[in-house]
């Protein structure tokens, strides 16, 4: 199945998948008239896995219909390789004679420079042009594509082009930063043990000094996103290997393909403080709507979130901000397709995946301010949200993009890392997974907020959450195993975990659990 992540597996299966996504990335071309992506990573799956993601003209992930012709064209027998490919002409009256354009991209795993070379081999069998990036963060791939079909209008394809833009609004922005205590703001950063490392150390030299970011795992020693990474950090609720803490020291981490980001800390007490992709957006949210005043404008700004989305963080957006919130289902696609809806839309998953996009007519206004503004102080506002657009890559979740957001505002705001993690305190909370004989027996509504099968489910989930103070629960199938994933919180962790086991069971007994039935909390 193409999913959201592309394929993945075990690397040494995905020769031949790795083959017809060049050959299909050829007939997208061609359909499209534009450049399409190729990016060969597994994210922050394990080193010896690999995957393949393709790329829409504008930067964007693939469109469904064409995820159904990969996992076709995948699946397919040797031999019915032809008449599939003539099919999906067919269907999406393919012009063979049209030019068509591929950008190829890889992280830093073992195998990914023979599977890039197979994607390319498929390519020149269809007579594409294609210019290979080597290594590449996913992020940056996403925006060389971007900036081709744009005729640079977003930027220059190329990793200089990319560091450039980057850097020049990161230093426009903070230069109305006051410099508090001795003017540098330390950052540790977590790579993951993958490209991210290389990427970031290749772009430090385009930074201003007074930022000094100091870089752990950078794959030199240990294996990609082994104990440590974004992923890793999330999960765990614990720092990664390798990278020492001192108290109240702002670190980071990336995943293995740098399109995650998670922060943390820990307090003078040594307890651990994640700082996940809700915080991160509300602190976005807060800068840019700041900013939208100071500009004197009103555009239409909102969030994007999905059912994971921690409930204080939803309460504090719309009851303290007065910021509309959005559910979505789970899935970065469901939530940049959102977010598209409002003149500035900003999301981001739980797990560090997101970004900011600018409607056309938004983005047109502020440039215009920020050049033609008659109220000086109008004006120079405009200059800086200028630059806020042009910090932020608004293709796809970017973690080195993100980074630099996050430092920037932080830095102008003069906020510490635990004053941000202050703006609201997240309600415990716990998930769970349940083994079920067949996953589709679950099927939910309202952005998964809701079972509507099987019968009895969502009415018991209701008596339960009536038991505790601020909960609430959810349950929705995975996407890719037998197992139903279950979501509580609540005012206590004691009660998050009571609740989310009570629902476990609820699961188990009406929706064909397997195996024993779940096990309370320990």
């Amino acid at each position: 199945m193409y999913g959201t992540a592309g394929f993945r597996t075990k690397a040494e299966q995905l020769d031949h998948v790795m083959y017809r996504m060049g050959l299909l990335a050829v007939l997208r071309s061609k359909q499209t008239k534009s450049t399409i992506g190729v990016m060969v990573t597994a994210s922050h799956n394990p080193e010896e896995d690999n995957g393949v993601k393709l790329v829409d003209p504008l930067g964007e992930m693939l469109n469904p219909s064409w995820e159904e012709y990969a996992t076709h064209l995948a699946n397919a027998e040797e031999h019915e390789v032809q008449s599939v490919l003539a099919e999906i002409c067919q269907k999406e009256a393919v012009n063979l004679h049209q030019q068509a354009s591929v950008f190829v991209g890889r992280d830093t795993r073992p195998s990914s420079e023979k599977l890039s070379q197979s994607v390319i081999d498929g390519i020149s069998a269809l007579q594409g042009q294609y210019h290979d990036y080597g290594l590449l963060t996913t992020p940056q791939l996403h925006y060389m594509v971007c900036c081709q079909n744009t005729q640079g209008r977003y930027g220059k394809a190329t990793l200089e082009g990319y560091y450039n833009k980057l850097s020049k609004a990161f230093v426009e922005l903070t230069k109305q930063a006051s410099n508090s205590g001795d003017g540098q703001r330390c950052l540790k950063v977590d790579c993951a043990n993958g490209i991210g490392a290389l990427k970031l150390k290749e772009m430090e030299h385009n930074l201003p000094q007074q930022l000094s970011i100091h870089i752990y795992n950078d794959g030199s020693k240990e294996k990609l996103n082994h104990l440590c990474g974004a992923d890793f950090v999330k999960v765990h609720q614990k720092p990664p290997l390798g990278l020492e803490m001192k108290p109240n020291e702002r670190c980071c981490s990336f995943d293995g393909d740098a399109d995650r980001i998670v922060y943390y800390y820990t307090d003078a007490a040594g307890h651990f403080h994640l700082i996940d992709g809700d915080k991160i957006a509300t602190l976005i949210s807060i800068f840019l709507k700041e900013s939208l005043v100071k500009v004197g404008q009103k555009l239409m700004m909102g969030v994007v979130q999905t059912a994971y989305a921690n409930g204080n963080s939803t309460r504090y957006l719309e009851e303290t901000m007065k910021v509309p919130v959005h559910c979505v289902k789970t899935g970065v696609k469901h939530l940049h397709h959102k977010a598209q809806e409002f003149d500035i839309g900003v999301y981001f998953e739980a797990n560090g995946h997101g970004t900011v996009l600018f409607s056309k007519a938004a983005e047109e206004k502020i440039r215009h301010l920020a050049k033609e503004g008659k109220d000086n102080q109008k004006r120079e506002a405009a200059k800086m949200f200028e630059n806020t657009i042009d910090l932020i890559n608004q293709t796809v979740g970017d973690a080195i993009s993100d980074m630099l957001v996050i430092e920037a505002i932080l830095a102008l705001k003069g906020l510490t890392v635990q004053e941000w993690d202050a703006i609201y305190t997240d309600l415990p909370n716990r998930q769970l997974k349940v083994k079920v004989a067949d996953r589709r027996v679950i099927d939910t509504a309202d952005a998964e907020r809701r079972a509507i099968s099987p019968p009895g489910l969502q009415e018991k989930i209701d008596d339960l959450v009536k038991k505790y103070r601020l909960s609430r629960s959810f349950v929705r199938p995975s996407g890719t195993e037998d197992v139903v994933r279950v979501y509580a919180e609540a005012d206590t962790q004691e009660n998050a975990d009571a609740l989310a086991h009570e629902v476990s069971l609820a699961v188990y007994q009406l929706a064909g659990g397997g195996g024993g039935p779940p096990q309370p909390v320990s």
